[in-house]
This record gives structure tokens, C-alpha cells and sequence, in this order.
């Protein structure tokens, strides 16, 4: 993930514009199904907090971005807990965790980085992790506003993951348009 985008003032600014009013409130129902209360959960890519928010009434969430913009942002917003500065593909952490989730985070990452962050994630989880990442539906790469978004469909995300988790629930949904977005929900397969 090399983009400046979110490094850069008034870049995040308009960002922050265009997500007003968007939160994984629906995606965080489902992974409920999955996840016990307080569970230690890892969110990639807090931006401007909107999940972060939901996530923190049921988990114990350790928040993250690359953007120290967003993780000053955030600091301020939610002064008692906790976030670090992270690359969602270098995962470069100790900390391990019961849960990892990212909404629209991974998309950002070119299909080597989303191996290499896939495999961490792995490493990163306990015994019986839980993962949940949602992704915009699609084929190929394309620069929306600045942003490099790297579509999947269904079948990629299950070649990414396979190897690594069993799926849990793999659907499309609607954010924008009918089925404009995925969501994958997988558990961490034994070794």
C-alpha cells in the first residue's frame, strides 16, 4: 500500500466527506454470529472511526491505520483506547488476537501484498480465529479519486484465503449499487 492518499490532509478531509453517513454496522451484525463478546479484535484500517465505534460497545478492539492523519483523528476521537500505527500488508505486529476485521481496507492492496497479509493475519490469530473483511465486487484494479482498488469476486476471495481459513460466509451485499461488495467471514484452519 503506497498511496499518499491517506497520508495527506486534505486528502483524508475529503475522504472523511465521502464516508459520512457509511459505517460495517450490518457486517459487524454478521460477524456477531461468529465472534463471542469482548473477544480480542484487531480492526485494519480504522480511518475515521465509524466502525471502530460499533466494534468497541461488544470487543476489546485495538484500532489501526498506516495514516498517521487518521491515527491522530483517532486518538483524539476515542482518547481511551488504543491503535497503532499498521500496514495492512506488512502486518508488522507481536500482538495476536480472536479476530481480525477490515471493511473496504483489503481492496487497497495489490494481490501479492493481500497474500502476504493473509498469511500474517494467520500467524496473528489464535487457535480459533475469526477473520472479516468486506471488498468491493468486481474484476481488475482501477484509481477511484487517488485510491488504488483492487476488485475480487467470490471465486478470488476463496483462492486468496483457502489455503488458510474455512469459509464461514462469503455474500454479496449491497453499498451502493445491488451487490457492489463482498463480504468473507472465515475461521482459521487448523495447522
Amino acid at each position: 500500500m503506497d498511496s499518499d492518499f491517506y497520508k495527506n490532509r486534505r486528502t483524508v478531509e475529503k475522504y472523511i466527506q465521502m464516508a459520512k453517513g457509511f459505517d460495517g454496522r450490518d457486517l459487524i451484525q454478521k460477524l456477531k454470529l461468529y465472534l463471542l463478546p469482548h473477544s480480542h479484535v484487531l480492526e485494519l484500517g480504522s480511518g475515521p472511526g465509524a466502525d471502530f465505534a460499533i466494534l468497541r460497545k461488544d470487543f476489546n478492539v485495538i484500532g489501526s491505520d498506516y495514516s498517521t492523519e487518521f491515527l491522530n483523528r483517532l486518538r483524539m476521537r476515542f482518547p481511551k483506547d488504543v491503535f497503532i500505527e499498521l500496514d495492512a500488508a506488512k502486518m508488522d505486529t507481536a500482538l495476536t488476537f480472536d479476530c481480525i476485521y477490515s471493511n473496504k481496507v483489503l481492496h487497497h492492496l495489490t494481490n501479492e501484498e493481500l497474500e502476504c497479509s493473509i498469511q500474517r493475519q494467520y500467524e496473528m490469530l489464535s487457535a480459533n480465529g475469526i477473520i472479516c473483511h468486506s471488498f468491493w465486487k468486481g474484476s481488475g484494479t482501477e484509481n477511484f479519486k487517488g485510491m488504488f482498488v483492487n476488485n475480487h469476486t467470490e471465486a478470488s476471495l476463496k483462492d486468496f484465503f483457502s489455503h488458510y481459513f474455512n469459509i464461514l460466509e462469503l455474500s454479496s451485499y449491497k453499498e451502493f449499487e445491488t451487490e457492489d461488495s463482498l463480504l468473507y467471514i472465515g475461521s482459521k484452519k487448523k495447522p
